[in-house]
């Protein structure tokens, strides 16, 4: 009674088929949506940036935790863009300020990312 059950084959598939819609969500977004595509170009630059300029191993935690989230924050950013655009297709003022809240969050990270990028990075360019 208090052995587990075999996972069955329904359950992998489920399983299988979230990691399947969520690539899809990605390929979907890096084709469509401008600033994705932006965030992923300043993450591979980065990523050069880490690799010519051999930073530590907890410069690289920050770095990809830093990546991660901007590109997940803009994923949601563009979830909340088209849930808000199918809810609300003519113009209304909390559509507005739901769209305006989601970039902010962005806009925010985006920010923080770029200082924290910056005091990794200066001492190694230019020190």
């Amino acid at each position: 009674m208090g052995l587990k059950e075999p996972r069955n084959n329904n359950e992998w598939t489920r399983l299988m088929n979230s990691f399947k819609y969520a690539f899809e969500g990605i390929r979907q977004t890096l084709l469509s949506e401008r600033n994705f595509q932006i965030h992923t170009v300043a993450a591979c630059v980065v990523i050069i940036f880490a690799a010519v300029y051999q930073i530590s191993f907890h410069e690289w935690l920050i770095v990809l935790i830093l990546i991660g989230g901007m590109l997940a924050l803009e994923l949601m950013n563009t979830a909340v863009e088209h849930i808000v655009d199918m809810v609300s297709p003519k113009h209304h003022p909390l559509a507005k300020a739901a769209k305006d809240a989601s970039a902010a969050a962005v806009c925010v990270f985006a920010i923080i990312s770029c200082m924290i990028g910056l005091l990794i990075f200066i001492p190694k360019i230019f020190l």
